[in-house]
């Protein structure tokens, strides 16, 4: 060969290796757009320069361990929380003799006198102490850059596919790559650092928190400890309150090619082109009784389960891990233009040009959501899943369930991610346990009861102020969720020994809570005192409580005729359930969301309670034409605007109610940026890193937009007249997706679904069953009647014909 051909071969041979190489694409993507032929979409968020504030950063979690990633490339901040990391500690929430005074406060309201009622329920008949603890933030990683202040080509994004955010810039002409994850299998947080220059690489690393008490030590020049404990909570109308939660965490270096040092508890890596970090944390939390705990030991041991395993292989583990949910359902709603912009740049474009590709980017971000803040073995998803910075945060970051909560785990069923709705079935087993206390100390009854909120202590009793925190039907919306998970699975074991006996236990409160009113000649049982939340004050008989009190024990009673138990308990149900108050409709054609016509057809409330037996309740739907349209004119009264998760509440509404369009015109309104630079906009929305915004920052409006993409493609909540479930395709298809596929959604009795459509009809359907036995196919006005034996494939085509 002669030198010229090697030449040439050399030059090919570099270029090749650098068109492959990491670092070889511009960090500063062209923002601009171009037709594209790809079928699949960029699950991607990314950015072009650091975040700067706490809605800027990326979320990453594990179930447990939570980390917002900033991505500065002097200052690397990472912002980590433990699930287990509260204020307060172990105790009882219930208030002894309250019982006392419930038929007293029934007799006020009865009598019209709500003030007087009101008063004495605040005086005694409210939780002790008034309020609830909050979850804390455990720390922040800080790694300095000595430096890098003078970057380009800067990029970071979080691929929601691999769950793995990136950093990456040039500065001085070498290039940095930062990847982090936070790893299930692992159990910790993992950052792998990297340049393109031999001993190009050094840095210093740090942890420090807000808590108490905090000391950071050196173990040797790898490994870095944390121990500390949380601040004790200063309560509003409570005081000081002891926390007796510890805390440790450990930082260690798990690989590198450079030198290690430690000194006056800092980490310091010089001389480096690769390094892998780990950062594990504990507490002492056992069970919301026990805090007996070793957070140290805990924290070093999930180290040590990982010591001997190379970045590569923790990346693969965790990889394969988040894809094995995660890529259980994709969604592809049309062939966009490709948008080459930033995700910030991205949400101010679409207020103006359809984006089909970002709402599906947006339904699947509510999915890696759910699997990053909720997994087995770890607490609930909370109002902000598991992320969280504030030692005081909105609403104390706890539970919130007379929407919210359950907004969170709407998804887990339908968007096939199951197992993430574990740990709120675990979180009910200590609720029923707790809640019984509060039904015998507040009420003199049986079986068990959840207010409006709970925390880590698993509090049940009523909180904050008596205007709004008695409301009782808590646990009995939370038992929905129990339910939910047998019909969609269709495990009988779940149902005998988990969801039946909390079930069972929430409706025996319920029949002996429930009053006859004596205004009426009918002789209604009632709810009350309880309110219409967050509205109204302390009422006898709101609407929501009515419908979720109907559907408790519907679902009950279903349960014991399929286990064959409690006939006589069954039957009881039975007889009250047609005695409750029923749905109401008032002057203005509405759904009255009082026993009292008195709804304001002004009142756009973010709440609209009322309305949940249209969703997710199942009693008002087209099978009950009237009492559909009046929950129509309600919706209608609310408006279409609202905060972030009041939002995506309407999208599952307006889906329920078969109108599309409507439902997508919210959805359009929910995906609008807020508290950014670009905009001078600060209602509700998004905020820069996709976190819905109240505002402030609930996840829940990100869970239950993601939910309300799937009612609007597909629902099966309705059966035919000889009981099998109704899977309905495509019933709220809006006119901005004439074309697309989704794969992977799951129905009750079992079935997975994949279909696609074209021109706005109905082209190809796949079922799976895993369960065996019948569904009815539904689309438009055509049904047809299936078999499947367990684990049968069928497919149809756009007439539901088997192909």
């Amino acid at each position: 060969m002669n030198k010229r051909a090697l030449s040439l071969l050399l030059v090919s041979l570099v270029l090749s290796l650098c068109s492959s190489y990491p670092w070889s694409e511009s960090a500063s993507a062209s923002e601009s757009e171009s037709t594209s032929d790809s079928q699949t979409p960029r699950l991607e968020l990314w950015y072009t320069s650091p975040a700067k504030k706490w809605t800027e950063a990326l979320p990453l979690g594990n179930g447990r361990m939570g980390v917002m990633v900033f991505g500065g490339p002097q200052q690397a901040r990472y912002q980590f929380n433990e699930d287990t990391l509260w204020s307060g500690s172990p105790r009882s929430y219930a208030n002894p003799g309250a019982a006392e005074y419930l038929p007293q406060i029934r007799s006020l309201l009865f009598e019209g006198k709500q003030r007087e009622a009101e008063q004495m329920a605040t005086k005694h008949f409210m939780s002790v102490p008034i309020r609830q603890m909050a979850y804390q933030p455990f720390g922040d990683l800080i790694l300095e850059f000595p430096g890098h202040q003078g970057y380009e080509e800067y990029r970071r994004s979080l691929d929601l596919d691999s769950a793995v955010a990136t950093t990456q810039y040039r500065v001085n002409g070498v290039s940095y790559k930062r990847e982090c994850f936070a790893s299930y299998p692992a159990r910790a947080i993992i950052i792998h650092l990297s340049c393109d220059t031999p001993r190009g690489l050094s840095f210093s690393a740090s942890m420090t928190s807000p808590q108490e008490d905090i000391s950071s030590t050196l173990v040797d020049d790898q490994t870095l400890t944390m121990t500390g404990r949380v601040r004790d909570a200063e309560i509003k109308q409570v005081g000081e309150i002891a926390s007796k939660m510890l805390l440790t965490s450990h930082l260690h270096v798990l690989e590198t090619d450079g030198i290690t040092s430690a000194s006056n508890g800092v980490l310091h890596v010089k001389d480096a082109s690769n390094v892998t970090l780990v950062l594990t944390a504990s507490t002492n939390f056992v069970s919301f009784r026990d805090l007996t705990g070793n957070p140290q030991l805990r924290s070093r041991q999930d180290l040590e389960h990982i010591q001997n395993k190379s970045y590569q292989v923790l990346r693969e583990e965790h990889i394969s891990d988040h894809q094995e949910l995660f890529e259980r359902v994709s969604l592809n709603l049309g062939n966009p233009p490709k948008i080459d912009l930033p995700t910030d740049k991205r949400v101010i474009r679409y207020a103006d040009h359809p984006d089909p590709e970002l709402e599906a980017l947006f339904f699947q971000y509510g999915r890696y959501l759910m699997i990053a803040s909720s997994r087995p073995n770890c607490q609930p998803a909370s109002l902000q899943g598991l992320w969280n910075n504030q030692l005081n945060p909105p609403w104390d970051s706890k539970y919130t369930v007379n929407i919210n909560t359950e907004m969170n785990y709407w998804l887990t069923e339908p968007c096939n991610l199951s197992e993430c709705g574990e740990p709120l079935f675990l979180a009910l087993g200590d609720l029923a346990i707790s809640g019984s206390e509060t039904a015998r100390e507040q009420y003199d009854a049986p079986g068990w009861v959840l207010h409006h909120n709970f925390d880590l202590w698993r509090g049940t009793a009523p909180i904050n102020a008596s205007n709004h925190g008695i409301w009782p039907t808590g646990g009995a919306w939370l038992c929905q969720h129990l339910w939910w998970h047998y019909l969609y699975t269709g495990d009988r074991d779940f149902l005998e020994t988990t969801a039946y006996p909390i079930m069972k236990a929430a409706a025996e409160f319920f029949a002996d809570y429930l009053v006859e009113d004596p205004r009426q000649d009918s002789h209604w049982l009632i709810s009350g005192p309880s309110n219409s939340p967050e509205q109204g004050g302390l009422v006898m008989g709101p609407t929501m409580d009515h419908q979720i009190i109907r559907e408790l024990f519907k679902s009950t009673i279903e349960a014991s005729e399929i286990l064959e138990a409690d006939q006589d308990f069954r039957a009881n149900l039975i007889s009250l359930r047609a005695r409750i108050a029923p749905n109401q409709i008032g002057q203005y054609g509405q759904l009255q969301e009082w026993l009292d016509d008195v709804d304001d057809p002004e009142n756009e409330h973010r709440h609209v309670s009322h309305l949940w037996g249209v969703f997710p309740g199942e009693e008002i739907s087209i099978d009950t034409p009237g009492l559909l349209e009046a929950a129509k004119q309600s919706l209608n009264f609310r408006g279409d605007e609202g905060t972030g998760w009041a939002r995506a509440w309407k999208i599952n509404l307006w889906a329920r109610m078969r109108e599309g369009n409507r439902a997508h015109k919210v959805l359009h309104g929910l995906l609008k940026l807020t508290d950014s630079p670009l905009t001078d906009y600060r209602g509700g929305g998004v905020y820069p890193n996709l976190f819905d915004a109240h505002p402030p920052f609930q996840i829940d409006g990100n869970f239950g937009a993601t939910n309300g993409i799937c009612e609007m493609l597909l629902q099966s909540y309705r059966r035919t007249d000889d009981g099998l479930w109704l899977i309905e395709l495509l019933p709220a298809l809006p006119d901005a997706w004439p074309k697309g596929k989704v794969t992977g959604l799951r129905a009750r009795g079992g079935f997975d679904i994949d279909f696609s459509w074209l021109e706005g009809q109905l082209r190809e359907v796949v079922i799976l069953s895993t369960s065996g036995g019948a569904c009815c196919l539904s689309y438009n006005s055509l049904q047809t009647t299936v078999n499947f034996a367990r684990g049968e494939t069928k497919k149809f085509d756009g007439s539901l014909l088997l192909k």
